[in-house]
């Protein structure tokens, strides 16, 4: 595994594991797996509703508690100071944990204008030893801009769209300034085209891996901390398989030419579903 170092001194495993729309049950077992095999960083969220799934795969594991890095976020609906603090706590019940590693904001859903609140909350959770780390997702820079200027902790994370389609390198750029990492959702673009792309195909191949590995691994040499999700044993083993490998500066190179700034999923300025 590869670590990196947050901006408050937390270390995370650079490679994570998804459950986006997995259904609880399966989310429970897809998660034990996904330990089984080593990763110990595990992504969820209340909107996904399996946060009950991931505590259960928890408490069932035999790794330490302390090994484990666990995520989760706060949904659009639940945004606003007090509302946070309610719904972090009915998280924290769903997955039988007495802190997350790292609490996020979801979307900023920027029409109702009460990102700012809600991670003034965050803040509140994290000074009270409730969250080791706090972050956000799906912001561009004009919403960091506000956290920098209106709050007092620094996110350690923008959880973001990212994937060779989507390099999100202006946004990189301004996160690295600040000293917040970027972690790539969706970053096989859902196992959609970029998959199928012949440039990836041929570096896969050139390195004995397949496509999805090399994609993976282009994202931890990017400087992505990367969450790639799957519900196939297989898979999620595949996916972990990406440390015995280096992409070239040709094939980074390469890669860095399929940027199309193409979204798969919704833009964060205008997503504001509640």
């Amino acid at each position: 595994m590869e670590f990196v170092t947050l901006n408050n001194g937390l270390e995370m495993p650079k490679l994570g594991f998804g459950v986006w729309k997995v259904p609880d049950d399966e989310a429970e077992q897809a998660v034990k797996k996904a330990i089984e095999v080593g990763y110990r960083s595990i992504d969820t969220a209340k909107i996904y509703g399996n946060e009950e799934g991931v505590g259960r795969a928890i408490a069932a594991s035999s790794v330490p508690r302390e090994e484990l890095f666990i995520t989760t976020k706060v949904w659009n609906s639940d945004q606003g100071y007090d509302n946070t603090l309610k719904a972090f706590d009915e998280s924290l019940e769903r997955l039988g944990l007495d802190y997350v590693d790292l609490y996020l904001i979801h979307w900023p859903t920027p029409q109702f204008d009460d990102y700012v609140e809600t991670y003034k909350a965050l803040e509140k959770l994290y000074n009270d030893g409730k969250v080791k780390a706090i972050g956000v997702c799906n912001f561009h820079i004009e919403h960091l801009e506000r956290l920098l200027k209106e709050c007092d902790v620094v996110p350690v994370l923008n959880q973001v769209e990212c994937h060779p389609l989507l390099q999100q390198a202006e946004l990189k750029e301004f996160c690295a300034k600040h000293n917040i990492y970027v972690e790539a959702w969706s970053p096989l673009m859902n196992g959609g085209e970029v998959l199928n792309n012949a440039v990836v195909k041929e570096i896969a191949e050139s390195h004995g891996k397949t496509p999805a590995q090399a994609i993976l691994r282009w994202h931890l040499q990017y400087d992505n901390i990367v969450i790639p999700k799957s519900v196939t044993p297989s898979r999620i083993e595949e996916n972990f398989d990406v440390f015995d490998f280096e992409l070239t500066a040709e094939d980074m190179n390469k890669i860095a030419a399929l940027n199309e700034n193409k979204r798969n999923g919704a833009d964060p300025a205008e997503m504001n579903v509640r």
